[in-house]
């Protein structure tokens, strides 16, 4: 399905602000570039707090008051109930991304939702190479579940999500948590996952050129991230190798229009051959980065309403 008009002009605005050419980049300058990008007015939620979660900053975003589920609570600390909590890991290829960058997708899903969102602030490469982004990744979440409580959500009902990198980080997190006993994740939420730096896939050769994110791009990322090519096949750094069995329950979501959109499937083939419940739902006419977009494409508002529901089924 090509893309339509609306779509390649996000696409197109997007790009503006992202590498461009063959690489390799100043990460520096390309997030320098990134923040300058206008931010629209952010959509109300109860409250929004940055808070340090075992030395690796988090925002965590509350619900507004009379959000599904949440009746009563303003989304104050302390309360007694049953509001799901989400862990979120931003995209940008390990290299680029923030909490800024991320703030509109948590609190869609905060108030779309009505859990409470932890979103983390991991280190990014070339500075902080892997493991770095995964050590933080599972400390934010163990902390998020010991302080569940005190942040008015409930412990049973932890939601690991991420976009791209995010994704990768997302699963990796719920790999770590089953080989060290916990914390205890109920759903992962991957949304156009970066899964494998092993190979070529035929999407890299369909959609590697001109919708946003290219081939070059995830060259560079994964040379910054991973420089070690020896250790890029890790079951913590290219999940479609591990072990998934007993997974939580999973929904992908990819994008017809992206280079990772085969390894992402690939991936949610190979958690149901493993036994884990697994949703998987392709945007045919999208393309990477479009989670979040919601306000001006309806296929992208229409995924974050299903991560949402999601979601709000643990309660």
């Amino acid at each position: 399905m090509a893309v339509d008009e609306a779509t390649r002009a996000v696409i197109d605005l997007m790009s503006e602000f992202f590498p461009k050419g063959e690489g390799p980049w100043d990460p520096v300058a390309a997030r320098r570039v990134l923040a300058s990008v206008p931010s629209p007015d952010p959509l109300p939620v109860g409250r929004v707090e940055d808070r340090d979660a075992a030395g690796v900053p988090v925002r965590v975003y509350w619900p507004p008051e009379g959000t599904e589920g949440t009746e009563g609570t303003e989304g104050t600390e302390g309360t007694e109930g049953g509001r799901p909590l989400v862990v979120y890991f931003h995209g940008g290829g390990f290299t680029l991304g923030s909490l800024d960058s991320h703030d509109g997708v948590c609190r869609q899903i905060c108030t779309g939702s009505g859990a409470v969102v932890v979103a983390a602030d991991y280190r990014l490469a070339p500075e902080h190479p892997y493991p770095a982004a995964v050590e933080d990744a599972f400390a934010v979440t163990r902390w998020a579940h010991e302080q569940a409580a005190g942040l008015g959500a409930d412990p049973g009902a932890l939601v690991v999500a991420g976009d791209s990198a995010g994704g990768n980080l997302a699963t990796v997190t719920c790999l770590r948590a089953r080989e060290e006993g916990g914390p205890p994740i109920v759903l992962q939420v991957l949304v156009y996952p970066a899964t494998d730096a092993t190979r070529h896939w035929r999407s890299y050769d369909q959609n590697g050129e001109g919708y946003f994110l290219t081939t070059a791009h995830m060259r560079w990322f994964w040379d910054c991230y991973q420089p070690d090519r020896e250790r890029r096949g890790e079951p913590y750094s290219s999940p479609l190798g591990a072990d998934v069995s007993g997974l939580p329950p999973a929904l992908v979501i990819t994008a017809g229009h992206d280079p990772l959109r085969d390894e992402g499937e690939a991936y949610a083939r190979h958690l149901r051959h493993c036994g884990v419940e697994t949703e998987t739902v392709r945007y045919e006419g999208l393309f990477h980065g479009f989670f979040g977009t919601g306000s001006v494409l309806p296929a992208a508002a229409d995924a974050t309403d299903r991560v949402c529901a999601a979601i709000r089924a643990l309660k």
